[in-house]
C-alpha cells in the first residue's frame, strides 16, 4: 500500500544498517543528496525535505517505474510501478476496499476483534513480549480478512510477507516465497470467480479495466503487495509507537487518561520513526536536486525517514514529543499519485490496538527483568521485542 524501499547497499557499515538517522543528520547538512553505488549502479539518495517532497510531488521527472525493476521479480506486476492513467485505473480497482464505509465495517468486524482475541491470549499471563505475541500477528490477521485468506493462516503469509519485501537482498529465497503465495493463492482465487464473497479478492477477479477483466498477472500482482505492504509496516510501526510511549510513562500516563491524545502519539511516531524509511524513483530526463546535476535513468532514493526529522522543519527533529503540532504533514505515507492506498487503515488499526492494550492491559510498563528494546534497521526499522509486565486479569 506504500511504496517498496529499494534493499541497501550491502557494502554499508553495520552501524549504518542498525541506525541510519545520525548519517542523515550529518547529511541534509553537509551534503543533502549523496551519490552511491550499489548493486554495481549509481544511485542519489535526497535526504532533505524540501528535496524529497518535491520530487515526490512531480512524477513526471521522478518515475515510479524503476519499482518494476527492483521489486517485479518478487511481487510480480505492480502498481507501485504505474505512472499517470495507468496508475489512476488500476487503484480505483482497490481504493474503494479502502474508503470509510469499508473502513467502518472491518473496524466493527475484524480490527476490533482480532486485537482483543490476541489480548485474550496474553491477559492472564502478567507479561508478554508484544511483538511475538501481538505486534506480529494483528496486522497481517487484518490483512488478511480483507483480502480473503484464512486468518488462521496469518503466519504463513507473514514469512513469506518479509522474504518478497527483502527479496532484492536474496533473490533466491525471495522468488521461493513468491511462488509459494501465488500456488497458496490460486485455489482461492479460482474458488472466488465461481462463489465471490465480500472480500477483496473477490473485487479483483470481477473488477473491469477498459471492458476487460483483470487476468492472473494483475491480480496476483495486486495481492503480492497487499499482503505484505498491509501487513509488514503496520507491525513495525505499532513497535515504534509502543516503544515511545512505554519509554516515557509520564506520557504513557497522560494518553491512558485522555485517549483524544492517541492520534497525536500516533502522528508523532510516524513523523519520528516510521516503519519504511526510504522510496525509489528513476528520472525520466536530465535534472538536478539541490544543485546536484542527475543524468536521466539515475535511481533516486527518497529518504522520507530523514525528511521526516529535518530540523528546518521540526524543531528539535530527533525527539519524541507528544505536544508537537505536525505542520507540514510527516511523509510516512509518501505525497502525490502515490499516496499510500492504506494509510486510513493503518491508522485504524494503530488506534484500536493501542486503546485496547491500554483498556486490557492494567499498569502495562516495560519488564525492569529485561533489556531495554531498541529500534533498529535502515530500510524498515522498528524493535524486534518489546518484553512488557501489567497486571494479570
Amino acid at each position: 500500500m506504500s511504496d517498496r524501499p529499494p534493499a541497501p547497499p550491502p557494502q554499508l557499515p553495520a552501524e549504518l544498517l542498525h541506525n541510519p538517522h545520525p548519517h542523515w543528520k550529518r547529511g541534509r547538512s553537509q551534503c543533502p543528496v549523496e551519490e552511491r553505488q550499489a548493486f554495481g549502479a549509481v544511485s542519489y539518495q535526497v535526504l532533505r525535505r524540501e528535496d524529497v517532497e518535491a520530487a515526490l510531488r512531480d512524477a513526471e521527472t521522478f518515475s515510479s517505474s524503476i519499482n518494476q525493476r527492483t521489486m517485479g521479480p518478487f511481487m510480480g506486476k505492480l502498481l507501485l510501478a504505474m505512472d499517470g492513467h495507468e496508475h489512476s485505473q488500476y487503484r480505483s480497482l482497490v481504493s474503494h476496499a479502502f474508503r470509510r464505509s469499508a473502513l467502518e465495517r472491518w473496524e466493527r468486524e475484524l480490527v476490533r476483534p482480532l486485537m482483543n482475541e490476541l489480548v485474550d491470549a496474553i491477559a492472564p499471563l502478567g507479561r508478554s513480549d508484544l511483538v511475538r505475541d501481538v505486534t506480529s500477528q494483528y496486522p497481517v490477521k487484518v490483512i488478511a480478512g480483507i483480502v480473503g485468506v484464512p486468518v488462521e493462516d496469518h503466519a504463513r503469509f507473514h514469512e513469506w510477507a518479509e522474504h518478497i519485501s527483502t527479496g532484492p537482498l536474496d533473490p533466491e529465497r525471495g522468488q521461493a516465497a513468491s511462488r509459494a503465495m501465488r500456488e497458496y493463492l490460486e485455489p482461492l482465487v479460482e474458488a472466488r470467480r465461481q462463489s465471490p464473497r465480500q472480500d477483496l479478492i473477490s473485487d479483483l477477479v470481477r473488477a473491469e479495466v477498459d471492458g476487460e477483466r483483470l487476468d492472473d498477472e494483475h491480480i496476483y500482482g495486486f495481492l503480492r503487495l497487499l499482503m505484505p505492504a498491509g501487513a509488514e509496516t503496520t507491525f513495525r510501526v505499532m513497535g515504534n509507537l509502543l516503544l515511545a510511549l512505554l519509554s516515557r510513562p509520564d506520557e504513557l500516563a497522560r494518553v491512558r487518561s485522555d485517549r483524544t491524545l492517541v492520534t497525536r502519539a500516533i502522528e508523532e511516531t510516524l513523523r519520528w520513526e516510521t516503519s519504511v524509511t526510504m522510496v525509489n524513483r528513476v528520472t525520466t530526463r536530465d535534472t538536478e536536486i539541490a544543485g546536484c546535476p542527475v543524468a536521466r535513468d539515475s535511481s533516486i532514493i527518497l529518504l522520507t525517514s530523514s525528511a521526516n526529522r529535518d530540523a528546518s522543519v521540526y524543531p528539535d527533529a530527533d525527539s519524541w514529543q507528544l505536544d508537537r503540532e505536525i505542520e507540514p504533514p510527516h511523509l510516512a505515507f509518501g505525497w502525490g499519485r502515490h499516496l499510500c492506498l492504506g494509510m486510513h487503515l493503518a491508522r485504524l488499526e494503530l488506534s484500536v490496538g493501542l486503546g485496547t492494550l491500554l483498556d486490557r492491559l492494567p499498569g502495562l510498563r516495560l519488564d525492569p527483568e529485561e533489556e531495554l528494546p531498541e529500534i533498529a534497521g535502515y530500510a524498515f526499522r522498528g524493535p524486534e521485542r518489546l518484553p512488557v509486565v501489567f497486571e494479570p486479569a
